[in-house]
């Protein structure tokens, strides 16, 4: 018994001189605290994990935060490709006819904005909406309206110009 008893002395010192500079190691991994006072051996051990379940949160926190940001730009970088498609498949025409004006779009069928904002353009320029009318055709909308204006010439030209600053996002 003796022998053993001392084998086992032996490996638990061992043991204890081959743990005091992984703890020494952990330490000083650990935030330097504020005072200068030495820390118990348990305390270092309950510090060392209150430090990496708090490093782990604020990991968390901030994966969750990436995600967020490149969800958020994954998202704007699909409506610029949409919006950039609308204005490359979306056409305005302006046709004089005498003192009429025909105004023809022609849009996909989840655009609604641009018939939206031809109708308050010719509003705001005094121009008199006669009628509306459209047509779908698979994916796409023809919208014709028909207008009465005044003075055609000046108006047709500043019409057609506010509808081509809206396209080119110039508005």
């Amino acid at each position: 018994h003796t022998s053993s008893k001392i084998d086992r002395k032996f490996i638990e010192r061992d043991r204890r001189n081959q743990m005091k500079p992984l703890y020494h190691k952990l330490n000083s991994l650990l935030p330097h605290q504020t005072f200068k006072d030495a820390i118990s051996l348990p305390n270092q051990l309950e510090e060392a994990t209150s430090y990496i379940k708090r490093l782990q949160i604020k990991l968390e926190k901030i994966r969750d935060k990436k995600n967020t940001l490149l969800e958020i730009q994954r998202t704007n970088m699909n409506m610029n490709k949409k919006m950039n498609l609308w204005l490359k498949s979306t056409k305005i025409e302006i046709q004089p006819i005498g003192l009429a004006l025909e105004v023809v779009i022609i849009i996909g069928l989840d655009s609604q904005l641009l018939f939206n904002e031809t109708i308050r353009v010719l509003r705001e320029e005094g121009v008199d909406i006669v009628n509306t009318s459209y047509k779908v055709n698979e994916d796409v909308i023809f919208h014709s309206i028909h207008c009465q204006v005044g003075e055609f010439a000046n108006e047709a030209a500043r019409i057609s110009d506010r509808f081509n600053k809206f396209m080119h996002n110039d508005y």
